[in-house]
């Protein structure tokens, strides 16, 4: 008889010969599914609301790329208003340069990879709609939470489009889980989360060009096998979040862990977690 397996009835019912041990992490709250299913293979409060720091940006993506006729090539003019948003709030930056144009794509890019708030900015601004910057902004930050309410994100409301709150922004583990395995859906979104780091030529103010380098804050990405994205975060209240998935012989898991203490150990708690999800499937 084979090992570990089991006898019942007469029939031979193989079993695992002993089942992964539950992790302990550092994070405040963490989750992780099987994104074949949305299964739920790890929870730590994962559905008390905490600051979501730059995961928010999963969410300004998916608003974008659920834009109808989207035109990943058209070009936005980088305004003053998002070199000062940054300035004025210490926030990461793409480092865009004012009278620039740059694509969406490009901006989608600065924005997921160098956690860029000021392309956060600009396509909330190209997106939203409205007379005014500020109501155009206002209009972006409703779609993001209307699109929340739809992928029933129940505990979750965005009041910024980057996740420097204005004091009500909060999500948990299990709502940005289920964001990330939808937006991972969209093959543009994949293919800029797995993406590690990018040299873009832009078009400057004078009609020339530059080349913008952008490298990506998930550092999963070099540190554990089959990683495909997807988002840091961090901030005061915040700490250190980190949403993340990754592939391994065809079988793809996606979670969440939110608050902690250090970036280091975000990614150690990332990286437990895929390894008893994987072991766990």
């Amino acid at each position: 008889m084979t090992s570990g397996a089991l006898v019942v009835g007469g029939a031979l019912n193989t079993a695992p010969a002993h089942a992964a041990t539950k992790p302990t992490i550092n994070a405040k709250g963490g989750f992780i599914m099987n994104n074949a299913n949305g299964k739920s293979l790890y929870t730590k409060y994962a559905d008390t609301k905490r600051a979501t720091g730059s995961t928010t940006k999963m969410m300004t993506a998916k608003v974008v790329l659920s834009q109808k006729n989207l035109n990943l090539d058209a070009k936005v003019t980088v305004q003053k208003a998002y070199s000062d948003y940054i300035v004025s709030k210490g926030a990461s930056s793409a480092r865009l340069i004012v009278g620039d144009k740059v694509t969406v794509r490009q901006l989608l890019y600065g924005l997921m990879l160098p956690s860029g708030c000021d392309a956060a900015y600009a396509l909330a601004d190209k997106f939203g709609t409205g007379s005014t910057r500020a109501a155009r902004v206002k209009s972006f930050i409703a779609k993001m939470n209307s699109t929340a309410k739809s992928l029933g994100m129940t505990n979750t409301k965005f009041d910024s489009f980057d996740g420097i709150s204005n004091g009500s922004n909060y999500s948990t583990p299990r709502d940005l889980t289920k964001l990330a395995s939808n937006a991972l859906k969209s093959s543009t979104f994949r293919s800029i989360v797995k993406t590690k780091s990018t040299k873009q030529k832009v078009t400057t103010k004078s009609g020339g060009y530059r080349y913008m380098n952008w490298s990506n804050t998930n550092s999963l990405l070099s540190e554990y096998s089959g990683t495909i994205g997807v988002k840091t975060g961090s901030g005061s209240q915040a700490k250190y979040c980190l949403v993340f998935a990754a592939t391994r012989n065809g079988k793809t898991v996606v979670g969440a862990v939110l608050t902690a203490s250090s970036a280091a150990n975000r990614t150690s708690d990332a990286k437990k977690l895929l390894n008893y999800g994987f072991a766990s499937l």
